[in-house]
Order: C-alpha cells, then structure tokens, then sequence
C-alpha cells in the first residue's frame, strides 16, 4: 500500500527499534481482541489520518506491527460472523445483515468454544450486534452486551438497560455505557490474572448515534472526532491497567475495525487529502480494508509495518494455533494462521483474501481484484481508486492476474454455497419476507 507514510512519531517519542528477529512465544498468552465499530484506516493517524489523532492505538503500532491489507465484510453483523467462526459468509449463511441471526450454534463454533478447549476462560464485551442469540450461546463464559449499536447513554432508547451475564442492568442517568463496559472489561481481567483468558472488547465507538463524550466540551464543534478520541483513550485506560496488573508482557493485543467508516463520515477520512475509495457497505477498498494493528511484548516486532494480505476468517486459526487449541472437525476453516508473520517471520501467510457481501464478491490480491461478474480491476491506485480492465487486454500481466484470482473463486466455489436472500444490499433479507413480518406483528 504505497500511499501509507512510515509510521507516525509524535513529537517527544523516540521511534523504536525494529527488531530483526522476534524472540519466542510465551506459552498461551492473554489475547485482547478489539474491535472498532465503523472505523477504518483513514481515522488512525498511524494509518496517515489527515483529520484525528489517536496517541494511544498508534502507541500499539509503534510497540507492534501494523498491517496495510487487512480486510473485512462491510457490514458487522457478516463482518462479525466471519471475524468469529473463521468462515466464509456462503458457509454460514450470514450474507446480509438479516441473515446472520439465523446461524445456530451447533452449525457453527466461535472463537471463545475452540480456545476454552485449550485452557482460556473468555469474555465478550460490548456490542453482539446482528449475530444470533447471544454470546453465552456460543462459549463465551461472561459477559456484558447492549442492544443494537452506538450506544452510549441511557437516553438513546436503546440505552436504557445492558445485559450482564444473564441479568438486565439499568443504564444509570449520566453513566457513559463505553467506561461501563471498561469496567467490565477489567474486573474480567482482574479476576482471571493468573488463567490465559481471551476479551472479545467490542466497542460502542465510533457507530452513530454520535453523541458527546464525557470529555466533550459543552460548546464542542466536532463531536464525532470527541468519539475518536474517547475511544482512543479508553484503548489506553485498558493497556495502562495491564501494566499496572503486570500483565502486559503475557497479552497479545489486537485492535481491529468492523467494517470501513461510515457514508456521511467517509468524506473526511482522508490520507494525505486523498479520501478513499468506497465506505461501509460498499464493495470498494473503503468498505472493507481495516487498520490491523497486532502487538505482543517480545514477539512482534516493534514498529514493524507489514503488507501481508489478511481477511478476517485469519483470526480464528491465528489464535487457537496461539492458544494451542485444535481447530473444529467437520468444518471448513477458510483462514490462514499469520502467527508467524506476528513474530515478524519472512513470507506472506496468504497470497489473496476473498470478501463478499450478499450477492457480490470478489478475490483480491495486492495489486488485482476479480469479482463474481468477471470484472479484473488494477487495484495499483488502492484504496483511492481501482481501475476496470477491458475484458480484452492483450496485458499478459493482467491476465495472469486474472487467471490466478478466477482459480481461487473456482476453488471456493461460492454460488454453492448458501445463497443470499435479501434486497441485494446485504442490509435486509427479502422484502417479502420483511413484509411477512409486519404483517405477523400486526395480526
């Protein structure tokens, strides 16, 4: 990704020292992984952000490595799906934002089911969004999650009560849901200090409804970036507390974004005054790339920026192989472990990643894109523009591009798997089936 500048130092820090060799991996490490909703590069000032500024995640980058293609469905609930099951969306069924609640959990096994196998105690905390049932359904042994998305305090209606492990929490008047949550999230690491335990933190930050922060100023002119930073700071609160507990050095923390920066958003998320191509829910570079940042005290490499090609199936098998847990039998595992390139080991764990969302998908590698319809696209200006190719070029490049890219959707297969039935936004399920519901309520 060459718009991507050399990571970010601020005034006053001394860059680190890249090493060249990572040392070895401490047996079963705590894994945090974070999750931003609606947030993608261009709002991650390591990323280059020409509009926020985020101290505390680039910290992570300049401790970690920092991945520039890393990719994700466009929309939570398929992004969360795949991100949790390590499975393609026609393998699930969770091709549109409706679909996703159906899965079960005897269908399909989560992060938290494979990694208790192996010893972890685990935690969800803060958004389920479109996922079906709810976090204790599928292994997670406690939890906090609230209704919907964006929520931040008890006078949004969906704020009024959270759900902590089974039981309903009223939302107190002036108590910000987000340092809730924090809470949560430390009291769960607290209690299991001396036990490997993994946090799936799924925040509140940065989805609307956008509404000022504890820290707002009552005359603040730019809310939204309020909510940037709040969520910034809150990153920080979490690894401060794992010093202070003396667990940093045991925590592999990953900090990752849900899907890219929302339409209405987009606009400003700009690089170097360049806006990205594509936003939330869109097939394009700005819809589905994330900042990935991955940092563990004495195995990544510090300040390490990668170009590994990543999607979000990765993280299942890159954590139980972390974890030592064996992977579900039966099933298809469509990600590849990156562990290695975590310890900043030569090679690519990937040659291509595959993203679909309902009806559309597409096969891409770092510099081509093929998608279900046969259109090659140049993604060499990525992720600002991406350039169609004439079905006809005589560019022996491009065509050898395309053949390697058509090779692994043959091999992939989608069309046989689960079809999607919604309105072809990956939104809704079928309007008739929406309408049926309307029509079930008002009987």
């Amino acid at each position: 990704m060459k718009f991507l500048p050399a990571l970010v130092v601020f005034a006053g820090l001394l860059a680190p020292v890249a090493l060249s060799q990572a040392a070895p991996a401490p047996a079963k490490p705590n894994i945090i992984f974070i999750l931003a909703d609606d947030y993608g590069v261009g709002e991650v000032s390591a990323y280059g952000a020409d509009n926020y500024k985020t101290p505390n995640i680039d910290a992570l980058a300049r401790g970690g490595t920092r991945y520039t293609h890393a990719y994700t469905p466009s929309l939570c609930g398929p992004s969360r799906a795949t991100i949790l099951t390590g499975r393609y969306l026609f393998r699930t069924g969770a091709t549109n934002q409706d679909a996703t609640g159906r899965f079960t959990p005897a269908a399909e096994t989560m992060m938290p089911a494979i990694l208790k196998k192996a010893g972890y105690v685990t935690a969800a905390v803060g958004k389920w969004g479109q996922l079906p049932l709810g976090p204790a359904e599928f292994g997670f042994d406690q939890y906090l999650k609230f209704q919907g998305s964006g929520v931040y305090w008890n006078t949004q209606d969906t704020g009024k009560n959270y759900l902590l492990n089974g039981k309903q929490t009223p939302l107190r008047d002036k108590e910000y849901l987000p340092d809730v949550m924090h809470r949560v999230a430390v009291d769960f690491i607290t209690a299991n200090h001396d036990r490997p335990f993994y946090l799936y933190y799924s925040l509140s930050h940065v989805h609307t409804e956008i509404l000022p922060t504890p820290d707002s100023a009552p005359d603040s002119k730019d809310v939204y970036a309020d909510n940037v930073t709040y969520m910034d700071k809150l990153v920080g609160k979490l690894i401060a507390e794992l010093e202070r507990q003396g667990l940093r050095e045991k925590t592999m923390i990953v900090f990752f974004g849900d899907n890219g920066t929302a339409n209405g958003r987009a606009d400003r998320a700009m690089i170097g005054g360049r806006r990205l191509d594509g936003a939330k829910g869109s097939m394009l570079e700005g819809g589905s790339l994330e900042p990935l940042i991955v940092n563990w005290p004495g195995v990544t490499p510090a300040g390490k920026v990668r170009e590994d090609m990543i999607d979000s199936t990765d993280f299942v098998p890159t954590f139980a192989e972390i974890a030592g847990a064996k992977l579900p039998e039966g099933k298809t595992i469509d990600g590849r472990s990156f562990l290695g390139s975590i310890r900043g080991e030569p090679g690519q764990a990937r040659s291509w990643v595959y993203l679909q969302l309902a009806k559309q998908w597409y096969t891409r590698e770092a510099g081509w894109k093929l998608t279900e319809a046969g259109q090659l696209y140049d993604m060499s200006g990525a992720p600002f523009a991406e350039k169609a190719v004439p079905a006809d070029t005589k560019d022996p490049v491009a065509i050898a591009a395309r053949q390697r890219l058509q090779a692994a959707l043959d091999q992939l297969n989608p069309a046989g798997g689960f079809v999607d039935d919604g309105d072809g936004t990956g939104r809704h399920s079928a309007r008739e089936e929406k309408r049926a519901k309307k029509k079930n309520k008002a009987i």
